[in-house]
C-alpha cells in the first residue's frame, strides 16, 4: 500500500478553504441573493470541493474516506444543479446529510493521516466543524432560508480557515529541515 504524500498537495487544501470562505462570505454578505442563488451556488462549491477531494485522492492520498467525501460532493452538486426547483426542505436536509457525513468522513482521514504527520488535528476540527454544523441544522428547523445562508456562510468560512491552516501546516512540514545556503557555523 502507498503510503500518502500530503505534503505535496497542500495547495488543494488551501484552494479548498479559500473557495469555503469565499462562498461563505458571499452567503453571510449577501443573504437575500445568496437566497435566490442558494441552490446553485450551493451546488457550484459541492462540485468543486467534490473534484478538489478526488484531485488529493489521485495526488497520492489514496484513502478511501477521502474518496467517499469527493463521490459524494460531486453526487450531491449534480443532484442539486439538475433538480434547481429543489423545496427548500430537501436542500435543507440535503446540507444537513452531507455536513454531518462529510465531518465523519474528515475525522475519519484525519485519524489515518495521524500516523504519518503531526499536525492533523486541523482536520479534525475542520470535521467537527462539518458535525456541528449539521447538528445546528437539525436543531434549528424552523429558522429558515435566511438563517441557512447565514449557517452555511458562518459554516464554510469556519471550514475554510481550518482546512487553510491544515495546507499550511503540511507545507511548513515540506520544507526541507537543513540550512538554506549549507550547514551552519559553530559559535
Amino acid at each position: 500500500m502507498e503510503a500518502i504524500r500530503p505534503y505535496t498537495s497542500w495547495w488543494l487544501l488551501v484552494l479548498r478553504g479559500v473557495l469555503a470562505i469565499l462562498f461563505g462570505g458571499f452567503a453571510l454578505t449577501h443573504p437575500v441573493a445568496a437566497l435566490a442563488a442558494l441552490v446553485i451556488v450551493f451546488g457550484i462549491w459541492a462540485f468543486v470541493d467534490g473534484v478538489s477531494a478526488l484531485g488529493l485522492f489521485f495526488a497520492g492520498w489514496r484513502s478511501w474516506p477521502l474518496l467517499i467525501v469527493g463521490l459524494i460532493g460531486i453526487g450531491i452538486a449534480v443532484l442539486t444543479l439538475l433538480r434547481p426547483g429543489i423545496t427548500a426542505v430537501s436542500l435543507y436536509a440535503a446540507i444537513t446529510v452531507w455536513a454531518i457525513f462529510r465531518g465523519v468522513l474528515e475525522i475519519a482521514i484525519a485519524i489515518k493521516l495521524r500516523r504519518q504527520i503531526e499536525g492533523e488535528l486541523w482536520m479534525i476540527f475542520a470535521g467537527l466543524s462539518s458535525i456541528a454544523f449539521g447538528v445546528l441544522m437539525i436543531a434549528l428547523p424552523a429558522a429558515g432560508m435566511l438563517a441557512l445562508a447565514w449557517l452555511l456562510g458562518a459554516y464554510a468560512i469556519v471550514f475554510g480557515i481550518l482546512t487553510i491552516g491544515l495546507g499550511v501546516r503540511l507545507h511548513a512540514l515540506e520544507r526541507p529541515t537543513t540550512p538554506r545556503y549549507g550547514t551552519p557555523h559553530p559559535v
